[in-house]
């Protein structure tokens, strides 16, 4: 996999260095058990139906999470390189998942085992105070986006997802966006071309 920015290395620092501080050991056991990944644009990572066994760390690309609802895909969310992305209830429960993952761009990903990343957080706090503190990211993220289509006008909608994540207003379809935002695609253009003419 020649196209990848980081090593494995490189993504253990990255990992620790956003939400936990680590020994040298640690370092060397979180690079341990990630495994490097690339998605192909268009390709499902997660079915819907399958159960979500990993945590997903994203090196370069972009990400969609999505369901079905009457027929209809609803975007959940949207993620670029930095984010993490797992369907949650599934990877918890070990239940089918109700969501679908999907590389709306080429993408090089990095795995985190559930199973592999719970054995080794046992025996090392630093690695359990990632553990934590990626589930309180996931779970802080779902409640901002929760918040943003319940409480917000379109427009401040938008505007808050380009201040919050620049990346998705840049590169994501507008397909996507207006699903993620809870809004057609035509008031999306309408919201786009007024803040663009501030």
């Amino acid at each position: 996999m020649r196209e990848l920015r980081n090593t494995k290395r490189d993504v253990a620092r990255e990992l620790a260095r956003k939400y936990s501080t680590m020994t040298h050991e640690e370092l060397d056991i979180l690079e341990s058990i990630l495994v490097a990944r690339k998605i192909a644009k268009g390709t499902t990572l997660l079915h819907e139906g399958e159960v979500c066994r990993s945590i997903f760390y994203i090196d370069k690309g972009l990400m969609r999470q999505y369901y079905l609802k009457n027929g209809k895909e609803v975007t959940e969310y949207l993620a670029v390189e930095g984010s993490i992305m797992m369907s949650i209830e599934s990877l918890f429960k070990e239940t089918p998942s109700l969501q679908q993952i999907d590389a709306v761009e080429t993408t090089i990903l990095y795995e985190i085992p559930k199973q592999k990343l719970e054995e080794v957080a046992l025996h090392n706090v630093n690695i359990q105070i990632l553990y934590r503190k990626i589930l309180e990211e996931s779970l802080i993220l779902s409640q901002i986006h929760a918040d943003l289509v319940r409480f917000e006008s379109a427009e401040n909608r938008y505007r808050r997802m380009c201040k919050l994540s620049p990346q998705i207003a840049l590169r994501a379809p507008l397909l996507y966006i207006a699903s993620y935002l809870q809004m057609t695609p035509e008031t999306l253009s309408r919201v786009r071309s007024s803040v663009l003419q501030d």
